[in-house]
């Protein structure tokens, strides 16, 4: 495959030589030094070998001890919401609905006038009223102005009237509600008319300010979930030029949207887009009650929303598989991801299992997996496109997902430790800003799963948010630190390296130190993760910590 926003070949490389820390590799795991000549990784070894190199490079970076890592990939990002939320109204914190009221209040007595007000975040769950505010509530806080305030699964919001006004036609589409959160086609309308008065400038800052959050955090690459009921064209497209032109994570596109033939399929590619996948929805999220389950909600007399069936899901990976597109899916309920796995098997039959395989299709969250479709899954060559902080928000006996299941059938959800065994290949990510880009916390959600025998080692966690989402996109070649690989890599402050797996009833890596199994941070829950020291990606550095 072709590298994708790879920097500018006018970029002059600087040859490298990293010395005098831990260098996370394969290639030997006592690495302490690492050479990057020309964008890629050239050598990886110890420090007697390294005084070999140091003559001939441009400049020595002494680690004093850090340690340095293939840079993460976040697999499933919304990149311009995730900008808004860092620079407008974040509702995350909000412990009660009042809480979340007296901060609607700040913002819009601060955000400059005639602006329609943006917010995210919001968890009735979590507050004690385990309500969601009223169009009263918000009509008063936001003193009048149009606010757009989805949940934090961002399948629901609730809005103002001033808002509402602004949407012609809104109270006879499907998923309007007086006075409740707007779900479907009424809340697809009102988040196109709140993002489509966001201005090109206040896009781009929005932007620039996530990817440089990223780049902070240790992240080298995103994966933008986009689409047309979840942005637009323009905000993709003009996310992907200015990733190109500004030193930065890559990013890589994904356009949510149906193909039909060749002709959608080259307007997908003409967009910038490696496939036609991400949040192309097969239902909805549980949060919202919107999940498409076999049985109904244990607190719901019903089983949720489907949006595309079995012959839609074929016909979508039919016609991206002939055009030699990635196809995939948002699928979370057990009845959405029988209708994928169903849909994929058919687009099997008509295409052979090989063509199947070799095209790598993906899904999205995938959560609430049964035996026969995580072996559905391994047989199809699906990627699981998933997020572990969602287990570490909502899972156990008395989170989101056991109130909306029950807590029998919210134990079943997210079972990494058996997609693993069955070899199904994993990619993580945050879904941000559903869940905040935090990747060291992602990997310690995913080794430390609310329902035991969930969990994974670190180092399969850590390798599922490196590697993992590389391999998503078609590169095998990268992900890793070894010789000729993109040198995409972070430093890190971390303490003492270890190798931590969970216990022997599942699949595991090695822990006997001669093994040589290379080390990973203690990411022990209480334990201070990583701070990210420098980020570099393709050879360029992208964020240096100030005072580091």
């Amino acid at each position: 495959m072709t590298e994708h926003n790879a920097p500018a070949p006018e970029v002059e490389h600087r040859t490298v030589l990293l010395r005098g820390g831990d260098v996370h590799s394969p290639a030997d795991p006592f690495a302490t030094a690492m050479v990057v000549e020309r964008g890629h990784v050239a050598w990886v070894g110890s420090e007697g070998a390294a005084d070999a190199f140091a003559p001939g490079v441009d400049e020595v970076i002494d680690l004093e001890g850090a340690l340095v890592t293939p840079a993460f990939t976040d697999a499933h990002v919304h990149t311009t919401s995730t900008g808004l939320a860092l620079t407008g109204l974040d509702l995350s914190g909000a412990r009660s609905l009042a809480g979340a009221l007296d901060l609607v209040r700040a913002h819009a007595a601060a955000a400059p006038a005639g602006r329609i007000l943006l917010g995210h975040g919001w968890d009735a769950t979590r507050w004690p009223e385990q309500r969601p505010p009223s169009r009263a509530e918000l009509d008063e806080a936001a003193g009048g102005r149009p606010l757009y305030l989805p949940r934090i699964d961002v399948h629901s919001a609730v809005v103002t009237t001033a808002l509402l006004d602004l949407v012609p036609g809104i109270t006879g589409l499907a998923g309007y509600h007086p006075d409740a959160p707007l779900t479907a086609s009424a809340h697809h309308a009102v988040r196109a008319a709140a993002h489509g008065a966001v201005t090109p400038a206040q896009r781009a800052e929005a932007q620039r300010a996530a990817l440089a959050h990223a780049a902070s955090l240790g992240i080298g690459a995103v994966h933008e979930c986009a689409g047309p009921d979840i942005s637009d064209e323009e905000d993709f497209t003009g996310l992907l030029k200015l990733a190109a032109e500004q030193p930065g994570p890559r990013v890589f596109g994904y356009w949510a949207e149906q193909v039909a033939g060749a002709k959608d399929a080259e307007r997908v590619r003409e967009l910038g887009a490696v496939g036609a996948a991400g949040d192309l929805f097969v239902d909805g999220s549980l949060g919202s009650h919107t999940a498409c389950l076999h049985a109904p909600y244990a607190d719901a007399p019903h089983t949720g929303t489907a949006h595309l069936d079995t012959a839609a899901v074929a016909a979508h990976v039919t016609a991206c598989t002939e055009a030699g597109l990635q196809a995939g899916f948002h699928a979370i309920g057990d009845a959405a991801l029988t209708s994928v796995v169903d849909g994929v098997r058919a687009a099997a039959r008509k295409l052979g299992l090989a063509r199947i395989r070799a095209a790598r299709h993906r899904v999205e969250h995938a959560e609430m997996l049964t035996p026969a479709t995580i072996a559905a899954f391994a047989e199809l060559g699906l990627t699981a496109s998933v997020q572990p902080a969602f287990d570490a928000a909502w899972g156990g006996e008395d989170g989101m997902y056991a109130q909306r299941l029950g807590a029998e059938r919210a134990r079943t959800l997210n079972p990494y430790a058996a997609l693993l065994r069955a070899g199904v290949p994993l990619a993580f990510g945050s879904d941000s800003p559903v869940t905040p880009l935090d990747p060291w916390g992602t990997v310690r959600a995913a080794a430390f799963h609310r329902t035991p025998e969930h969990r994974v080692s670190v180092r399969a966690a850590f390798t599922a948010h490196t590697r993992g989402g590389w391999r998503a996109v078609g590169r095998d070649d990268a992900g890793t630190l070894v010789p000729g690989a993109p040198a995409d890599y972070a430093v890190w402050r971390a303490d003492e390296l270890v190798v931590q797996a969970p216990d022997d009833r599942v699949a595991r890596w090695s822990t006997d130190p001669r093994s040589g199994t290379p080390g990973l941070p203690d990411l022990t829950p209480g334990a201070e993760l990583p701070v990210c020291l420098r980020t570099v990606v393709f050879g360029q550095t992208v964020f240096v910590r100030p005072n580091g």
